[in-house]
């Protein structure tokens, strides 16, 4: 297992320091680890993703859901943390997320522009902020940049960033796709260049066949695993993202909906692979309510176990 990096271990200012360990230490689990509740997708997908449970298209539905359920943090954007965070302030950490898109450009043209700046994240009473970066896009020379900035403000103001590390565009696609092991690897590695604190990453499909138009390293790598015990396989690919990522802490996504068997297996390779947390939305909140918390016991008790 690779050896999920401690906010011990870690240099960082006072301000990230004492943020971080509010997320890490005093909500959620409570034990290092995080669990994250994310409400992005209404900008990044539309109101498509509330139709399979309709009251989950009112983000007070959500907020009920991390306070009861005891989530880490929530992640909006600003406009959602503005009118609802009011009745939750202190008692669910807040991650604002400060650049979004809309699923309507193709991905080939991805660029997530920031919409709201660190000092809001300051004044809403912010933990960290959450920052989109597509590797690949053609528009990933404009996203280095304004990257930078934003980093430069985290540090600025003692802020955690957590990157969204998402690697997209024609140029991924003819290289295994963005879910490929190499795909995710790379968005790790850069990601962690770049200063993330935390980097948000996919799953990669270790056993998808696009693997094997990956570079030769990682089609050697598919290769290898492909035979493997599907749960050694899956810790193997998880493990080598990990890696990549160094000593900024991981947290891996949900994705759309999934069964809870495939949900909790997924939780539990993650976390064994060296995983700091998981950021799961739509497989928490398209159900009814009670089946949202449940879930989210059952979730919390597998990062329990690992401390």
């Amino acid at each position: 297992m690779v050896k999920r990096p401690t906010l011990d271990e870690l240099d960082l200012s006072l301000g990230k320091r004492t943020r971080l360990h509010r997320l890490l230490y005093e909500h959620g689990p409570a034990n290092g680890t995080l669990l994250l509740l994310p409400i992005d997708q209404g900008m990044e997908h539309g109101p498509i993703d509330f139709f399979p449970n309709p009251p989950s298209g009112d983000p007070d539905y959500q907020c009920r859901l991390a306070k009861e359920g005891g989530y880490s943090g929530i992640v909006f954007h600003i406009g959602l943390a503005q009118k609802y965070m009011r009745d939750y302030a202190g008692e669910v950490p807040l991650i604002l997320k400060i650049n979004g898109k809309t699923n309507v450009p193709p991905d080939d043209e991805a660029f997530s522009a920031v919409e709201a700046t660190v000092e809001d994240a300051v004044r809403l009473g912010a933990d960290a902020v959450g920052y989109t970066l597509y590797l690949g896009s053609p528009a990933q020379d404009r996203d280095f940049i304004q990257l930078g900035t934003v980093r430069r403000e985290c540090d600025r103001y003692g802020m955690p960033l957590i990157v969204w590390s998402y690697p997209r565009g024609s140029a991924i696609e003819a290289k295994g796709g963005r879910d490929s092991i190499y795909a995710v690897d790379y968005a790790a590695r850069v990601a962690n260049e770049l200063g993330a604190d935390i980097i948000k990453l996919n799953v990669p499909k270790f056993r998808d066949p696009r693997n094997a138009d990956s570079p030769k390293p990682y089609r050697d790598l598919y290769e290898e695993w492909k035979e493997l015990d599907e749960h050694e396989a899956y810790r193997l690919a998880v493990e080598k993202v990990v890696a990549s990522a160094g000593k900024a802490m991981v947290l891996f996504s949900g994705g759309s909906r999934i069964s809870d068997e495939d949900l909790l297996l997924k939780a539990r390779v993650c976390m064994e692979a060296g995983a700091t947390g998981l950021i799961f939305g739509r497989n928490m909140w398209q159900r009814p309510f009670e089946e949202g918390l449940r879930i989210t016991k059952q979730l919390k008790e597998v990062l329990l176990s690992v401390s």
